[in-house]
């Protein structure tokens, strides 16, 4: 089958080639993938940044995030049949044709949700999950997020809004208009960022969530007790008492929770952003898109042989 193979670690290391395809074993699903998503992990992968942590033996198929339709299942499979439209994380490498997972990593996707919107949802659902129950803000609070137009960012901030809290979210000048869209007050990274909480939260700042780092927990010490801030970005910040949600890619998988957020998606009542398209043969320019950061919503590369308008970007 078609796949991008890792073949060196750099900024071009992902050449086109073929892999064998593998058959699911007990408890995992074949896809045929139509939409892979680019994640920050993907690229720090390419670039050899994480090879001490997740060791890979080149060439490797990396990605770890997209949706298809099911083409096989293996033994003690119930919850999917072939046909079934799906979303998730994947063991053997998104970067191909077809991939295989283990059952506890999809989810089936609803009726009125695009390919594309379920492929970009699993890692921003689950992380704005995770980690909003690691750090639950009382009724009515008045919360920051840090990178408030990102996947993630844009999840927690939707997800906050939607639960009645003033949310505060800072991003970059050309998206302020989106992120007021997603229900929050946008506010900038440059120096008036604390001056601009001091103006938006008078009565002061209940809980933060750091999703981009970049040294926002220092900035905001005298407005936010560190013990109230969650991140995924300034893994430092915990000896400050800050709390850290690393999450193992590896170990990543559907929550009730996800499958919640895959329903308000699917209803319209959270907003699912595509930042970029890019056809299967580009992958190395999506990765370099997504290295750039500040984005809006996730880079979506589309599957081998399928077009922007077969799944839902056009």
């Amino acid at each position: 089958m078609h796949a991008h193979l890792l073949t060196r670690y750099g900024p071009d290391g992902l050449e086109p080639g073929s892999v064998p395809e593998r058959a699911p074993a007990p408890g995992e699903v074949a896809i045929r993938l139509d939409a892979i998503a680019v994640n920050p992990l993907d690229w720090k992968i390419s670039h050899g940044w994480l090879a001490q942590m997740i060791p890979l033996a080149l060439p490797a198929v990396i990605g770890s995030e997209g949706a298809g339709t099911v083409l096989s299942v293996g033994a003690d499979v119930t919850d999917f049949a072939v046909g079934d439209r799906v979303a998730g994380f994947f063991d053997s490498g998104a970067f191909a044709e077809i991939a295989v997972t283990r059952a506890t990593r999809l989810v089936r996707i609803p009726a009125g949700l695009s390919i594309s919107q379920a492929a970009a949802l699993p890692t921003a659902a689950e992380t704005a999950t995770r980690i909003l129950g690691l750090l639950q803000p009382e009724a009515a609070s008045t919360v920051v997020v840090n990178g408030a137009a990102g996947a993630v960012g844009s999840m927690v901030t939707q997800l906050l809004a939607r639960d009645g809290h003033t949310v505060i979210g800072t991003a970059g000048a050309e998206n302020h208009d989106y992120v007021r869209s997603l229900g929050a007050s946008p506010i900038g990274y440059g120096p008036n960022l604390v001056s601009d909480l001091r103006r938006l939260a008078v009565a002061g700042i209940d809980a933060g969530y750091d999703t981009t780092g970049h040294g926002f927990i220092d900035r905001v010490a005298d407005l936010v007790d560190a013990r109230r801030i969650v991140t995924i970005a300034d893994f430092a910040a915990g000896a400050g008492g800050a709390i850290v949600a690393g999450g193992d890619p590896t170990r990543l998988s559907i929550t009730r929770a996800v499958r919640d957020v895959f329903d308000l998606a699917a209803s319209g009542e959270i907003h699912v952003e595509i930042a970029a398209t890019y056809p299967f043969e580009a992958l190395n320019e999506a990765l370099g898109f997504s290295e750039q950061g500040h984005l809006r919503g996730k880079v979506i590369v589309a599957g081998h042989d399928r077009k922007p308008a077969d799944i839902g970007l056009a």
